[in-house]
């Protein structure tokens, strides 16, 4: 990199006045996370009280803390998401079992994962604050990862095939084919899908941050628990001051994090010509203009470079020859092995099944009875038919809101931190509000619930429709200007074919979610007053209060069947009719 404003690799040049903006503010956030990574780990033992207060004064430490509870799970979440949906999206062994296990992982409740992995933490990190800390990371990571795992996932797999071709004309190994390629192709819907994730997070932080073991409930200091200590003491003003505690956090993460990525992966879309109207961020700017920082990232480009070609070792032409010719001269025998390697697993895969369908039938019909698992597979069609419903309603909404969105930049930007926040604010605030209302206007519960299940999930649809609209190539569009497509025909051949694979995406995690929400929307309190809608999130509500771990466990697997089925039989036949039809070549 031998641009004037970046310098030379290897030599750092002196700073500028924008060095002396920048580099300050660098210094004080590595001061507040390093002070709010202390505050973890301190001595803790089961049972002592943390206090909460609910003090206004209190709430920037408490936001702190809450924020790096979110920063590791996204960071844990991108791990799993290049990992996981890598492997995925190049092995089909791989992808048979890995996709379903993740509508399998997408559809059990956070919850379940939180009363699961809570004492397994605290008997990893004995006698430290680190365990809570880390089941409330993990409980925060497992309402980040799925979607972001879906989306790169299927972004791979809608990978233009001439850039696959240029790929392997240039001779890129799988390493830099999978960083100067596949993710910066799939960075813009990636990101949209990040910030989802993070304001989907918000849903779940209460419930990460105040958690019960073994009769003790565990406060950690946060937003969250602050917003469950008010709610516990019915102060309506120290729930105001959380609500502008988080809008606060959301509106500084979507200035200095998420917009200047937006504004950064519109390089990666594919297109010959650039759009009139760009995204554009002034922390981005601000970053570029600066030179003693510009210079560092350069030479540390510029060492990453040169540690690439170092070798430990010579090259063994000899040996590799050697195996070459081992190869030829016997490949059947290499192909029967790798056959009976696959038989073999396969094998053991079938068995582990058989065990565990054995296991679980013995571990729940010691308490239900036949009839009984057959009602609650009934209760799961109820909550089917609201799923399907309600999805279908917010696509009619939310996909002409977004690719409208998404092709105006300027408006994108101006929505972005709305959306954040509408799609941040916990929606469990508003079930008493629709107790109120439906108690007031005598309306029927098995119907005005079910708009419940959807207002936390709805986003999925809107941020994913935004992420397919803006990654719209603006040759597509001036090529549809000029042959003078307007009004339907337009929607009809270039904008709804082009969202498709990304609304996809949403609609999925969107289900997903919305049957995640059926066990809080489904059964709703306030006071005295609860209103049930019949339906398997109501059972699981209903079997988790009193207890009976065998039915909630029956519960969960219904749950787990009906997701699997429903994504196999319609988003994987969707997904593939995407992607042989409408993938961009």
């Amino acid at each position: 990199m031998n641009d004037a404003r970046y310098g030379t690799p290897g030599l750092l040049r002196p700073p500028n006045r924008w060095d002396f903006v920048v580099l300050p503010g660098l210094l004080g956030l590595l001061f507040l996370i390093a002070w709010g990574s202390h505050q973890m780990t301190q001595p803790y033992t089961l049972g002592q009280p943390l206090p909460i207060s609910l003090a206004p004064s209190h709430l920037p430490d408490y936001a702190l803390r809450t924020t790096l509870r979110m920063a590791l799970a996204l960071a844990s979440s991108f791990l799993f998401t290049f990992s996981y949906a890598t492997l995925a999206a190049k092995s089909r062994r791989a992808e048979r079992v890995l996709i379903p296990l993740l509508d399998v992982l997408q559809s059990v409740p956070i919850l379940g994962f939180l009363s699961i992995t809570v004492a397994g933490f605290l008997r990893l990190f004995h006698g430290s604050l680190l365990g809570p800390e880390a089941a409330a990371v993990f409980a925060i990571f497992t309402s980040q990862a799925w979607n972001m795992a879906f989306s790169f996932y299927y972004s791979l797999k809608m990978l233009p095939k001439d850039l696959v071709q240029a790929a392997d004309l240039f001779g890129l190994s799988p390493w830099k084919r999978f960083w100067k390629l596949e993710v910066p192709y799939a960075m813009p819907s990636l990101i949209w899908n990040t910030m989802m994730s993070v304001s989907g997070g918000w849903f779940f932080v209460v419930a990460s941050e105040a958690i019960t073991v073994s009769h003790h409930q565990v406060l950690l200091p946060g937003i969250g628990s602050y917003i469950a200590l008010a709610i516990q003491q019915r102060d309506l003003t120290a729930i105001g001051w959380a609500i502008l505690a988080m809008l606060v956090v959301i509106l500084l993460y979507d200035q200095f994090a998420f917009r200047p990525l937006v504004a950064w992966a519109d390089k990666f879309k594919v297109e010959l010509s650039q759009a009139a109207e760009p995204p554009s961020s002034w922390f981005l700017d601000l970053l570029q203009r600066t030179r003693l920082l510009a210079s560092v990232l350069a030479y540390a480009g510029g060492v990453r470079e040169r540690l690439r070609g170092v070798r430990l070792l010579p090259r063994l032409p000899r040996v590799r020859l050697h195996r070459r010719r081992e190869r030829r001269k016997r490949p059947r025998l290499r192909q029967r092995g790798g056959r009976w390697r696959a038989y073999a697993g396969l094998g053991l895969l079938a068995v582990t099944a058989v065990g565990s369908v054995l296991l679980f039938t013995h571990f729940v019909l010691s308490e239900a009875s036949y009839g009984e698992i057959g009602w609650v597979f009934v209760l799961g069609f109820f909550t089917l038919v609201r799923v399907v419903v309600l999805i279908f309603l917010a696509s009619l909404v939310w996909v002409p809101v977004g690719i409208w969105i998404g092709l105006r930049p300027r408006v994108a930007q101006r929505v972005q931190p709305v959306a954040l926040v509408l799609s941040a604010f916990p929606a469990n605030l508003l079930f008493p509000l629709a107790v109120v209302l439906i108690l007031r206007f005598d309306l029927n519960p098995e119907i005005w619930l079910s708009p419940l299940m959807v207002l936390g999930t709805q986003w999925y649809i809107l941020f994913n429709v935004i992420a397919g609209a803006s990654s719209l190539s603006n040759d597509l569009r001036q090529a549809a200007s000029n042959l003078g497509l307007r009004g339907r025909l337009l929607w009809k051949r270039v904008l709804l074919p082009a969202v498709f694979p990304a609304y996809l995406t949403g609609g999925l995690t969107a289900s997903g979610g919305a049957w995640n929400a059926s066990i809080v929307a489904e059964i709703v309190s306030w006071g005295h007053t609860t209103l049930t809608a019949t339906g398997l999130g109501a059972y699981i509500a209903e079997e988790t209060a009193k207890g009976d771990q065998r039915r909630v466990v029956l519960g969960i697997a219904v749950m787990s069947l009906y997701v699997i089925l429903f994504n196999r039989l319609v988003w994987k036949r969707l997904y593939l009719f995407a992607q042989e039809r409408m993938a961009a070549e």
